[in-house]
């Protein structure tokens, strides 16, 4: 298996580390990213090559995988891979993107005998660093028996979810619990803090009950100290949740609280939040 030729497009926050599981792994490993400094600098802490095109990159590869930034970005580098890309290979698009252009791929891929999968990823720049990521796949089950040792890699679950978009939709359910969440959180320890709790000491007895999440875990101990320099960020979210709302107008599903957090995401890029953490929720209460 890891005589594979393999290629991934992007080396941002997550696509970085999960390439390097890659060439840890023992593939062989091409590597394309816009800024060729960035690129660069991966193949001198790990053993690959550098391209500077994606149809370059994607020529001869068995597998390219991709994690870009949105539907455009996802578009552009797609087509360019597809162009150069061998009958029988494979293209796993990692973005978290609509659905549409995950089923506009699936076709231009079939046409060419090409497997795709929809492949969102959740688990942040710690997951993707520490190869624990979950990915939702969408796309035909031959396709994902075939790649998903390899995606094994950098994940600790990947999970066919039914036909292609279906990764794309799962994703979109993922980031409309951790907003609902996130918000939660926040209002609990403003809460606590106006009501003069030792908030940090309610925290530890609740997150043994019902009240428990990953959130609650990892982020309210540095919510508490305003600490908002890491994780997911708020520009990021508010991408995303932008694509699960344009989606629920398509399906006629009702998404009242993720609109709202969505509005209180706005907020605090006011506050020159963009870059912060999903966390940061809490500094529009404040």
């Amino acid at each position: 298996m890891t005589n594979l030729n393999v290629s991934f497009l992007g080396l941002g926050v997550m696509g970085y580390p999960m390439a390097g599981f890659l060439s840890k792994a023992g593939f062989n490993v091409k590597v394309y990213n816009r800024t060729v400094e960035k690129a660069k600098k991966w193949a001198s802490e790990f053993d690959g090559k550098v391209c500077e095109a994606p149809d370059i990159a994607a020529k001869d590869a068995d597998i390219v995988f991709m994690c870009v930034g949105d539907d455009n970005d996802v578009r552009s580098v797609a087509n360019k891979a597809i162009s150069a890309m061998k009958a029988g290979a494979v293209l796993v698009d990692h973005t978290t993107a609509s659905a549409d252009i995950a089923r506009e791929l699936y076709e231009v891929c079939k046409s060419k005998q090409i497997g795709f999968l929809d492949a969102p990823v959740s688990g942040g720049q710690a997951g993707a660093e520490n190869g624990q990521l979950t990915i939702m796949v969408g796309g035909d089950e031959s396709v994902y028996k075939t790649v998903e040792p390899v995606i094994a890699h950098y994940a600790r679950h990947s999970q066919l979810l039914g036909k292609c978009g279906s990764g794309q939709l799962a994703k979109m359910m993922n980031q409309i619990c951790i907003a609902g969440i996130v918000q939660g959180l926040s209002e609990a320890l403003h809460f606590g803090q106006k009501a003069g709790l030792d908030c940090a000491a309610v925290i530890d007895v609740i997150s043994k009950g019902a009240a428990q999440s990953w959130q609650m875990e990892n982020r309210a101990s540095t919510m508490l100290t305003n600490q908002f320099d890491f994780g997911f960020a708020v520009d990021w979210m508010r991408k995303d949740l932008n694509i699960a709302l344009a989606e629920s107008r398509k399906n006629g599903s009702t998404l009242a609280l993720t609109a709202l957090v969505d509005q209180y995401y706005a907020d605090v890029q006011k506050l020159g939040g963009g870059r912060w953490d999903t966390s940061s929720l809490l500094t529009r209460l404040k």
